[in-house]
């Protein structure tokens, strides 16, 4: 989380001291208008900064995923950024029209304006005479961008709907990206912010046309079909077994993919719970029922269809030097430990001298039981000589920090990973850190809300 908060402040810090440098004047304004203009020409620059920013982290590269830890983090960054360039465009909005309105109440007298000078670059003579349609075109996208940011943050609104909508963020980023380019005070373009810019909103709309045709992620995508599936009526988890002839570069355990069974509904990003062997060449993927989507799997799929594989992505891999770790896997978050565990249990048969992996104690909490499912998760950690704990909310309680440490006396030296709701895993790192755990080093969460 440190990596995305750095990150996010960094960028709006470096906008605003290049800022800084390019109009120095621009915090000691002559009047209440020349304010207005520095402000306008700050929020405008900061909000085409996040917004750039973010339509180049969509694109899932592999560069920002390794810088971040993980494309989870990637997408952390990319909401974070979007909710800033929304509220930093609202802000832009409001320095723009409230002057005005506060004029035609009588409130504010704008200054007599002079007569304006010569022109005499032609770039800057050309950049003029779009001024209109720059504003205007601007002041649209800004109100269709608003609308569909607040789509992508509402969870309430359906998945399929939040994806066909959100593309078209990228055809209203392309006409700030004018707006922006006509209207930014043309001096600055000859300093190290204009270059900045030109880079950001330069790198942003290749970002939005991968976009628009759908190229997201190509290098990355392979077909397979569907081998088999299980259902888990008392989890309401479906359990697929996919299988890919070629072109899968393996994954790591703890790590995901995207998955696209329906075209019109797009992919869905899923932990794979399965170790890679290239001669089985296959990826087990299990999903609870949480979604109007996820909750149709179970009826629209079938044995024998094409699926559309994208990936693997994430940081969640189980890598430190800690000779013990405890994971944490919370009702559907037991997914990437089952894959570790699958992993491990690999490496046990196939390398039978290889020195010794950590020491393990899984703790699995969930308020569903499946004894069916228990059986297999009991077989996989034998396998794998992992000590697992199972605790079911109705028998056992809740699991907390106290329970753990209680089963885990060397909990000090160890690694903790942890898989599950956001707000548990907030609690659970609060409660290590108030017992002077080094969460910052030794705590590991996926953030799987990637919207």
């Amino acid at each position: 989380m440190n990596r995305i908060k750095i990150a996010f402040w960094a960028a709006l810090a470096l906008l605003s001291l290049l800022w800084l440098a390019a109009d120095p004047g621009a915090l000691q304004p002559a009047g209440f208008f020349a304010l207005r203009s520095g402000m306008v020409q700050w929020s405008g620059i900061l909000a085409m900064g996040c917004m750039s920013l973010a339509m180049v982290l969509a694109l899932r590269l592999r560069w920002p995923e390794q810088a971040l830890g993980g494309l989870d983090k990637t997408y952390r960054l990319h909401k974070w950024l979007g909710i800033g360039g929304l509220c930093l465009s609202v802000a832009h909005w409001l320095w723009t029209q409230a002057p005005k309105w506060a004029v035609g109440l009588g409130w504010l007298q704008r200054p007599a304006r002079g007569p304006r000078g010569p022109v005499g670059n032609a770039i800057e003579q050309f950049l003029g005479s779009l001024r209109d349609p720059a504003e205007g075109l601007g002041e649209w996208a800004f109100y269709a961008s608003v609308l569909l940011i607040a789509v992508a943050l509402i969870r309430l609104v359906p998945y399929h709907v939040f994806y066909k909508t959100h593309r078209l963020l990228a055809v209203a980023y392309l006409v700030l990206v004018f707006h922006s380019a006509v209207l930014t005070q043309f001096g600055y373009w000859a300093t190290p912010l204009g270059g900045l810019l030109a880079v950001l909103l330069a790198a942003g709309s290749v970002a939005a046309v991968v976009s628009l045709f759908g190229r997201i992620g190509a290098g990355r995508k392979v077909r397979g079909s569907i081998a088999s599936l299980t259902y888990y009526p008392p989890l309401r988890v479906l359990e697929g077994e996919i299988d890919i002839p070629e072109g899968w570069p393996g994954h790591k355990a703890g790590q995901f993919a995207f998955v696209r069974s329906q075209p019109s509904e797009g992919a869905h990003p899923y932990t794979i719970a399965s170790a890679w062997h290239p001669a089985v060449h296959r990826l087990t993927f299990v999903v609870k029922a949480l979604g109007d989507h996820t909750a149709r799997l179970r009826d629209s799929l079938r044995v024998g269809q094409s699926i559309e594989i994208e990936g693997p992505y994430g940081g969640f891999t189980f890598d430190d030097d800690c000779r013990h770790q405890i994971w944490v896997g919370g009702g559907i978050g037991i997914t990437p430990f089952i894959a570790r565990m699958k992993q491990r249990a690999l490496q046990r048969r196939t390398e039978p001298g290889a020195p010794a992996v950590q020491t393990v104690d899984l703790f699995h909490t969930t308020a569903d039981f499946s004894a069916e499912a228990i059986t297999k998760l009991e077989a996989d950690a034998r396998a794998a000589d992992v000590r697992l704990h199972v605790l079911v909310d109705s028998r056992h309680g809740r699991l907390n920090g106290e329970r753990i440490r209680a089963e885990v006396p060397g909990w000090r030296d160890a690694s903790l990973w942890f898989c599950g709701p956001s707000g548990f895993g907030v609690a659970l790192s609060r409660d290590f850190a108030a017992h002077g755990f080094p969460v910052g080093t030794h705590f590991h969460q996926e953030l799987f809300a990637l919207r």
